[in-house]
C-alpha cells in the first residue's frame, strides 16, 4: 500500500485492524476501534492457515508455529509481547503531557464504519499479507498443479491453441477404461478403453453461446487413418476403417485421443482444436470437489447393475453415486444409449450450474479442491497442457451464460443395413444441417444479433402473404460443381418438403460462387416460403422488376456454397429436437 492508501480513509491505519488474540495465538481483525476494547476470539484464518494446500509460505512467521509463541513474555519485564504483523507498521500512541504516558480516555472514538468500508479495510490488509508472505508459496502450488496435468502429444495436430477472436471446438471424451480404486466392476475387463461418452463442445467466436453435441458411441462411421506417439517415442500409423462403431476410435489398436479428433473431423467437417479426456475417477473426484451435483428423478431408481439407488425428486450426488448415475442404462427411457445420453446431458448441465454458482466461486476451499481434482483427473492435449493455458481457456468459457449453452445429440436413424437394430447412422438430412450450424458459428439459442438481422432483411425484401409449399414453382439449376446436386435438391423439395411444382433444369450455364433465387415481385410469397424451407440468406434473394406471367417458375441456382440438400447455407437456425439449455432443470424419467 502507498502512503495515500494506508489507512487514510477515516484516518485509520490498516495495521490497527490486526491484533494478536492471546487465547488462540492468531492475528485477528478488530472492527471496533474504541479504546480499551479487548479483541474478541475470531474464526478468521491466519495467512499461513489460508495458503494453498501443499504450498510453503516463506517470509516472516506468524505467532503461531514460530519461535515467538502467543503468550511469550519479554525477557526484561516479563510482560506479554505482541508479535508483529508482517508488512504492517504501528502508529505511535499519543503521548501525555510532557512526553509522559498517554492519558486514558483521551483517544477519540471513531464513528461506526459501514459494512462496505470494513470489508474494504479487511481486504486491503489481508491482500498485503498474502502478496508479501505468500508469493513464493502460490508459485510453488502453481507448479504443483502444472505437474499434475496429464498431456498427450497429438501427432499432426491441426490447431496449436485458441485465439480470443475465433470460434473454438473442444472434444470432451469420457473413456470406460477401468483405472482407479473401486472401478473394477465397470467397463470391459481387459480393454484399454473406448470413446464411451463423446461431446463436441463448440464455443462461438463472440463467446455469447456454445453448442455441446453428443456423439453416440454406437454410431457407424468412418475412422480415418491416424498416427499416435508410442511410449518409446516412435510414431505408429494405424490403418483406417470404413464402417465401424465410433467408440473404437479411442484405445483400440493403440488409438489415442488424436484419432478420435480426426474421426470427428471426418464425420462433421469441423477441425477439433483441443480435447479433454476423463475416466471414471474424474467423475468421482470432480463431483466431490464441488460438493456434489444436484439431479432430479421423476421416479425412484434402484439399479442392481450400476448400483444407482436414489429416491424420486431432487438429490445431491457425488463420488460413486455420480458415476453410477452417468453410467446406468437400465433406469431411464427405453434403456438405450441414446436415452443415457439425455441423462448425461442433464447431469452435465447441473454440474456446470454448480461450478458457476456463487456457492462454488466464493469458496476458496472448493476452488482449490476443484483445481486439484481437475488437474489430477483430466488428460488434455499439449496445446492446453499447462495451468496458464487452461486458465485462459476457462476465462473464455466463463463468459457464456448457462441459458446460452445448448446440449443436443447428433441426429441419427437406425442403421438400415441391420435386421436387428444395434447401431445407428447419421440422419442424412438433419445431421448435415446441424454440422452447417456449427460451421457457420450459428447459435442454437438464437442469441446472436445477426440471426435477427437476417430475418429482418428477409422480411423487408419479401413483403406480402406467405405461400404454401404446394404453391411454390421453381426451376433448379446446378452451378455448384457437385455432381447430382440439382437432382438431390429436387428429391428433397418434392419428397420431404411438399414442393411438388419443382423441376430439375440440370447444369447452370456457368459455375456460380453463391446460391441465388431469382423471382418476380408477384412471386415474393413463393420466394419467402422457399427461402424459409432452404435456409437461404437475404443476400441470396434476387427480386426482379416486372411481374411474372401465371405458371412461370422462379429460378434457383445452386452455388459453390451449397453443402447438401436441405442444409441451410446461412440464416436463422432452429435447435434440433430434444435440445436443452444448461440453465434448465430436467428430471430424468
Amino acid at each position: 500500500m502507498d502512503a495515500h492508501s494506508r489507512g487514510q480513509a477515516d484516518e485509520i491505519d490498516p495495521a490497527d485492524q490486526w491484533v494478536l488474540n492471546p487465547q488462540t495465538g492468531n492475528y485477528e481483525l478488530r472492527l471496533n476501534h474504541s479504546a480499551g476494547q479487548p479483541p474478541a476470539p475470531s474464526q478468521q484464518r491466519t495467512p499461513s492457515q489460508s495458503r494453498p494446500r501443499g504450498a510453503t509460505t516463506p517470509g516472516p512467521r506468524t505467532a503461531e508455529g514460530s519461535g515467538s509463541r502467543s503468550g511469550q513474555r519479554s525477557r526484561t519485564t516479563g510482560a506479554p509481547t505482541e508479535a508483529p504483523v508482517p508488512g504492517q507498521r504501528r502508529r505511535r500512541a499519543p503521548e501525555g503531557p510532557a512526553g509522559g504516558p498517554p492519558q486514558p480516555g483521551r483517544r477519540k472514538r471513531k464513528p461506526a464504519k459501514s459494512r462496505k468500508k470494513k470489508v474494504l479495510l479487511w481486504t486491503g490488509g489481508a491482500m498485503a499479507l498474502v502478496l508479501v508472505a505468500g508469493g513464493v508459496g502460490v508459485y510453488a502450488y502453481y507448479e504443483h498443479l502444472n505437474g499434475n496435468i496429464n498431456k498427450v502429444d497429438v501427432v499432426g495436430a491441426e490447431s496449436t491453441g485458441f485465439k480470443k477472436d475465433q470460434a473454438v471446438n473442444i472434444l470432451l471424451i469420457g473413456t470406460d477404461k477401468r483405472t482407479g480404486d473401486g472401478n473394477e466392476g465397470y467397463g470391459d475387463k481387459n480393454s484399454p478403453g473406448h470413446a464411451d461418452t463423446t461431446i463436441l463442445f463448440h464455443v462461438s467466436k463472440d463467446r455469447t453461446n456454445a453448442t455441446a453435441m453428443s456423439i453416440p458411441r454406437d454410431l457407424k462411421t468412418e475412422i480415418p487413418e491416424c498416427q499416435t506417439k508410442m511410449p518409446d517415442g516412435t510414431i505408429k500409423t494405424i490403418p483406417g476403417q470404413a464402417d465401424e462403431r465410433f467408440n473404437v476410435s479411442l484405445g483400440q489398436s493403440d488409438r489415442d485421443p488424436g484419432c478420435t479428433m480426426r474421426t470427428v473431423k471426418k464425420l462433421t467437417g469441423l477441425t477439433v482444436d483441443h480435447f479433454m479426456m476423463a475416466d471414471f475417477n474424474a467423475v468421482k473426484e470432480l463431483t466431490t470437489a464441488v460438493g456434489g451435483v444436484k439431479v432430479c428423478l421423476a421416479k425412484p431408481v434402484k439399479d442392481k447393475d450400476s448400483k444407482l439407488n436414489l429416491p424420486a425428486g431432487e438429490s445431491t450426488i457425488q463420488g460413486e453415486q455420480a458415476l453410477a448415475f452417468v453410467r446406468t442404462r437400465h433406469s431411464f427411457g427405453n434403456e438405450s444409449d441414446l436415452d443415457r445420453i439425455k441423462v448425461q446431458q442433464q447431469f452435465l448441465s447441473s454440474m456446470i450450474r454448480q461450478m458457476k454458482s456463487d456457492e462454488t466461486l466464493t469458496s476458496p476451499g472448493k476452488l482449490l479442491d476443484l483445481a486439484e481434482a481437475a488437474t489430477n483427473a483430466l488428460t488434455v492435449d499439449s496445446g492446453i497442457g499447462s495451468i496458464g493455458k487452461l486458465k485462459a481457456l476457462g476465462e473464455e468459457l466463463a463468459k457464456i451464460d448457462t441459458k446460452n449453452i445448448t446440449f443436443t445429440t447428433l441426429p441419427v436413424i437406425d442403421n438400415p443395413a441391420e435386421k436387428i437394430k444395434a447401431t445407428v447412422v447419421p440422419d442424412p438430412t438433419k445431421a448435415p444441417q446441424l454440422f452447417a450450424n456449427l460451421k457457420s458459428d450459428t447459435s442454437l439459442t438464437e442469441v446472436k444479433k445477426k440471426q435477427q438481422d437476417a430475418k429482418n432483411a428477409q422480411a423487408a425484401l419479401l413483403q406480402g402473404t406467405r405461400s404454401t409449399a404446394r404453391e411454390v414453382r421453381v426451376d433448379v439449376y446446378n452451378g455448384s460443381g457437385i455432381t447430382g446436386a440439382a437432382q438431390k435438391t429436387l428429391d428433397w423439395l418434392q419428397n420431404e418438403q411438399g414442393v411438388t411444382r419443382s423441376t430439375n433444369k440440370s447444369n447452370a450455364p456457368e459455375k456460380a460462387a453463391k446460391t441465388t433465387l431469382t423471382y418476380a415481385p408477384n412471386q415474393a410469397a413463393q420466394a419467402r416460403k422457399l427461402a424459409d424451407l432452404m435456409g437461404l440468406p437475404a443476400t441470396a434473394l434476387k427480386p426482379g422488376t416486372q411481374d411474372a406471367e401465371a405458371l412461370v417458375p422462379m429460378t434457383l441456382v445452386l452455388g459453390s456454397d451449397f453443402k447438401g440438400a436441405g442444409v441451410p447455407i446461412t440464416g436463422p437456425a432452429k435447435a434440433p429436437e430434444g435440445a436443452q439449455t444448461a440453465d434448465k432443470k430436467v428430471c430424468a424419467a
